[in-house]
């Protein structure tokens, strides 16, 4: 790591450009200013910072105008009044200004009473160590770094720990907890033992949190390098039993006869895990969390061993229920997850069975579009401790893909609609809607898939007037 008062250095000349324009500003208005928060971490870790953030002991939104002013081209700023903070987009960069406050909490609301105060203030009130960094833009000191709680020696130590007494910090924010549990997942850091204890002690004030609130930390958690870091310590704390309860109900081994099953819990972290390294697609990725999110509700002791059968069909009934609680989207990336946790036993299935070109048909057609982020699925969802039937099974398993393959590029079935529709079919037998109709229909689907006729048009209109007639259709 760099030296801590030479962070500034490594900003590139396009940001530091805006950065001499906001000292002359604040320098104009007699503002005391500075770098603050998760950009001058980010620094520190040569991450990428989505926004450079600025605290003045002044008002941000004044700032904010005065340094536009003396930029060209200009940037339009944007600003919220009630909050006191106000941004620009310059150049491929965000900015964001707002004056150094003070904050108080009451006992049933995560919203302080705030009002104006220093940088010291505005240190104290920071969620972690890690983020109550400052780099000063005073023309005398410029550059300097400011660190009152040692967080930069928390960050060579990979700790996530509170400035202040961690019960406090929790009970005054308590969405704080899952911002600790996020960025210990995204950086790859731990939660100081202290911290961790607040956390666990703390755990039921996560109730006033809007689940809008939560779920976009868990979609953080779920978009980290390893998310199971975090799913693990939302656990260990009891947060995640209070957000997450269908997940929670996971980690549980029953033994019947001296036979158990594996932790269903930890074999779902290691299927997001394996999943993360191959996509950072949100969607994909929560399918991949919830893929047997009912074993719990199907577990049976039949026959000497632990069954689940059907737990693909209930877990697909329970998606929508667990996006409507969290307030996730009810919209196609739903019933995308909806979809691939109905499916995820379909690929491995065919790698256990002499693979029929029916299966793959019916396959690559119920899969349509998402067949790519399921075969991502199915393969994550491969573990065992035994390397050797891993290493069986995926070398199956790329059997099933070329296959998948041969036969899409014969049949092109992937997001195929059958050569006779419905108008067709109420034509030939001058019948109005029926169920008729979608008997035949269905019948020609299966021909075709089912390798009984090929997929032409000719085909399918022979096998549709036989059809018919076998149903008691006339020809006119």
């Amino acid at each position: 790591m760099k030296s801590p008062n030479s962070l500034i250095e490594k900003l590139p000349p396009e940001i530091m450009k805006v950065v001499h324009t906001v000292s002359q500003a604040a320098h104009h208005l007699g503002y005391s200013t500075y770098i603050v928060g998760g950009t001058v971490r980010d620094l520190i870790l040569n991450r990428h910072t989505d926004d450079i953030d600025f605290v003045c002991v002044g008002k941000g939104i004044e700032l904010a105008k005065c340094t536009a002013a003396l930029l060209h081209p200009r940037p339009k700023v944007s600003f919220f009044k009630n909050y006191g903070t106000a941004h620009f987009r310059y150049g491929n960069q965000e900015y964001e200004f707002v004056g150094a406050r003070r904050e108080s909490y009451a006992e049933h609301s995560r919203n302080p009473s705030v009002e104006d105060g220093t940088l010291s203030d505005d240190q104290f009130r920071r969620d972690f160590t890690i983020n109550a960094l400052a780099i000063s833009l005073q023309l005398d000191d410029f550059g300097a770094f400011i660190d009152p709680f040692k967080g930069y020696e928390d960050i060579k130590k990979k700790t996530i720990r509170t400035p202040l007494n961690p019960v406090n910090t929790f009970a005054d924010d308590p969405l704080r907890m899952l911002r600790a549990i996020r960025f210990a997942t995204q950086l790859a850091f731990t939660i100081h033992p202290t911290t961790f204890s607040a956390l666990q002690s703390q755990k039921d004030r996560i109730k006033i949190i809007t689940a809008e609130r939560i779920y976009t930390e868990l979609n953080k958690i779920i978009l980290a390098p390893q998310p199971s870091i975090g799913f693990k310590i939302l656990f260990d704390t009891g947060l995640l039993q209070i957000i997450f309860p269908e997940l929670a109900a996971l980690q549980s081994v029953k033994i019947q006869s001296g036979i158990g099953h594996k932790d269903n819990f930890y074999h779902t972290l290691q299927v997001l895990d394996n999943l993360s390294k191959n996509t950072n697609d949100l969607w994909i990725r929560w399918a991949a969390l919830l893929h047997d999110i009912a074993k719990p509700a199907t577990q049976r002791f039949e026959g000497n061993e632990w069954t689940f059968h059907g737990h693909e069909v209930v877990g697909a009934r329970m998606v929508s229920r667990i996006f409507k609680r969290l307030k996730l989207p009810m919209n196609e990336n739903m019933k995308q997850v909806e979809k691939l946790v109905l499916l995820h036993l379909r690929p491995i299935s065919l790698t256990k069975e002499n693979i029929s070109d029916s299966a793959i048909r019916r396959l690559l057609y119920d899969a349509g579009e998402d067949f790519e982020a399921l075969m991502l699925l199915c393969e994550a969802d491969i573990t065992s401790k035994n390397k050797d039937k891993v290493a069986r099974y995926l070398a199956n398993y790329e059997i099933v893909k070329m296959k998948c393959a041969e036969l899409e590029e014969k049949d092109r079935i992937r997001n195929w609609q059958p050569p006779v529709d419905g108008e067709l079919i109420m034509q030939t037998f001058r019948i109005k809607p029926s169920k008729e109709v979608g008997m035949i229909k269905n019948a020609i689907r299966d021909a075709i898939l089912d390798g009984i006729i090929p997929n032409e048009v000719e085909a399918a209109t022979n096998f549709m007037i036989k059809e018919g007639l076998r149903l008691g259709l006339r020809l006119p």
